[in-house]
């Protein structure tokens, strides 16, 4: 195995664009190893704070989450293995089925949520600062309103 000998790049001279591309990515890949301990996908984490007020069907859910129907069934197969959620027959349409969360997915959902707000791992240390989350809001809120 080769080891890299090239020198670091001086990121105080790159554009904020790229930085903020670069501490996103890395923040990302942080937040998928967590999730990763907890049996979770980015996937599975939003059906699962979706499905937290209450059952849905999985077409119902898939809007929801603005995934296509495909891809929800493939998050709730993973998420039903794991015993994160069931599908029960709906009884007002014996055609579709009910996802709802179990108690070991409220469970995890509440974990990852929890881990998300207080682990200073994930944002390198810089915590819930709300002025750096003023900044971010504002920015995206901005770039948004280009679209």
């Amino acid at each position: 195995m080769t080891v890299s000998t090239a020198p670091e790049p001086d990121l105080s001279t790159w554009p904020t664009g790229r930085l903020l591309a670069v501490a996103a990515r890395l923040v990302e890949q942080r937040w998928v190893a967590v999730l990763a301990g907890m049996g979770l996908t980015h996937a599975g984490l939003i059906a699962l704070h979706t499905l937290r007020e209450g059952p849905l069907p999985q077409r119902a859910l898939a809007q929801r989450c603005q995934v296509t129907d495909q891809t929800m069934s493939r998050t709730l197969d993973r998420l039903a293995k794991a015993g994160f959620v069931t599908r029960t027959p709906d009884p007002a349409d014996a055609r579709r089925h009910l996802t709802r969360l179990t108690a070991r997915g409220r469970t995890v959902h509440e974990r990852a949520v929890r881990a998300e707000r207080e682990d200073p791992a994930l944002l390198g240390g810089l915590g819930d600062d709300d002025a750096f989350r003023t900044r971010l809001l504002s920015l995206i809120g901005g770039l948004s309103a280009g679209d």
